[in-house]
């Protein structure tokens, strides 16, 4: 077992498990995904001012830059957190990487030019990509098999309760939006501190350290024949999955306004959708967890593209509009969350980090995409219907990548046992 493994093992009494520990690591594994869903909101609730006060002599041109930006850089540190995580141990570095993103992220209200202020979003974005696949691995290694797509579901949920609370402060400091970043910033060191005394390493991580003959697995395994397959279907379906999750928060009121709904019909509707997406997580893990995982990533999929099709028709009931909108998030935003819920079930300790940090890695190209098309669509004055017939076609592509993945313990078992045979 390598050394930075055992020292973050003894700085939180690590051996493997207990109750206590499981808590801990819940607790701030979900804090964690809570930061994350507070900085996906956080520049876009401050871009208004930023323009209107003409800071720094930043355009709309600049700040799509800086948005474009810091997704790149969620998606280069997401794709590079997962073989760091099954090398150095996830522990590690999920605190690094908060203290990252959170320092990176108090300098961006000196930022004295428009590059400067770009390049720190992009070095915070890094920190912030490594954050939730390490976390989400973690919380599923902590509990037991049979519950890691409630524990990948559940977690997700501070994901979107991140966003709440970043738009209850967003009304309340209006023009001194340094605030946001600040209390950001700090909120994370704080998190990191309580990371360092209490959060333990994963037991499945300090297994596969000891375990003779099982060496770290390298990147290129998952190219192998033993996880090709499945490696293909799940980074397509992340893909997939982000491309609506980040098209629909992005698009969804414009995309409304267009159908023939009044402004506040249309604004109260991203509220419905991401109401649904957290009862869509919890409910999600919860039938993954007795039906299977792949079996209920397709039917969320498979409704997604429905529902989605259907938004694509005005409706004249407001009633029916707000039940039509809030199942969509239920399906949508859970799907996405049940592809990283199969990744933890389905690769070996050795290299699940690494598995899911390139799920998410891949799956973040989606989320750069999903917004330009649909913007493109708007910009061509075609927005409603064609975007969300668009978002049904991209579900329906989803669903086929689930299609191609393994499924069942037999075609798991054989993929291990190929890759312990080299």
């Amino acid at each position: 077992m390598s050394s930075v493994a055992s020292s973050g093992a003894s700085g939180t009494s690590a051996g493997a498990g207990g109750a206590g520990h499981a808590v801990w690591t819940v607790i701030l594994c979900w804090t964690t995904v809570l930061l994350e869903g507070y900085d996906l909101v956080v520049l876009g609730a401050v871009i208004p001012t930023l323009l209107k006060t003409r800071h720094l002599g930043m355009t709309a041109g600049d700040a799509t830059t800086v948005a474009t930006l810091s997704l790149v850089g969620v998606a280069v540190g997401a794709l590079l957190a997962g073989p760091l995580a099954d090398r150095l141990g996830r522990r590690l570095l999920l605190i690094a990487s908060v203290v990252e993103f959170s320092v990176f992220t108090l300098l961006v209200p000196g930022a004295g030019s428009v590059a400067v202020f770009a390049a720190l979003r992009l070095a915070a974005g890094v920190g912030l990509g490594a954050c939730m696949p390490v976390a989400l691995t973690m919380t599923a290694e902590r509990l037991p098999a049979g519950r890691r797509a409630r524990a990948g579901t559940l977690t997700m949920t501070g994901y979107h309760t991140g966003a709440v609370i970043t738009s209850l402060l967003a009304l309340r400091v209006t023009t001194d939006w340094q605030v946001l970043f600040y209390v950001l910033g700090a909120a994370g060191l704080a998190v990191a501190v309580v990371q360092w005394f209490r959060l333990p390493e994963s037991p499945a991580f300090l297994r596969a350290g000891e375990a003779s003959g099982s060496p770290r697995v390298p990147f290129t395994e998952l190219l192998g024949p033993a996880y090709l397959r499945a490696g293909i279907g799940v980074w397509a379906a992340s893909f997939m999955g982000l491309l609506l999750v980040y098209g629909l928060n992005t698009w969804l009121p414009k995309l409304m306004n267009d159908a023939g709904y009044p402004v506040p019909t249309a604004v109260t509707q991203l509220l419905v959708l991401n109401a649904g997406g957290v009862a869509g997580l919890v409910l999600g893990g919860f039938v993954a967890d007795r039906r299977g995982i792949k079996p209920t990533a397709l039917g969320w999929f498979a409704a997604s593209a429905v529902l989605l099709a259907c938004l694509g028709v005005r409706m004249d009931s407001d009633l029916l509009l707000d039940t039509v909108v809030f199942l969509t998030g239920v399906f949508v935003f859970s799907a996405q969350v049940l592809v990283y819920a199969y990744v933890t079930h389905f690769y070996p300790a050795a290299v699940r980090g690494t598995a899911l940090g390139s799920a998410s890695g891949i799956g973040r190209v989606g989320s750069l995409v999903g917004p330009s098309v649909t913007g493109a669509l708007v910009t061509a004055g075609i927005g409603h219907p064609w975007g969300f017939w668009f978002f049904a076609a991209v579900a329906v592509c989803a669903v086929l990548a689930v299609l191609t993945l393994p499924g069942g313990a037999g075609t798991l078992r054989r993929a291990r046992g190929a890759v312990r045979r080299r």
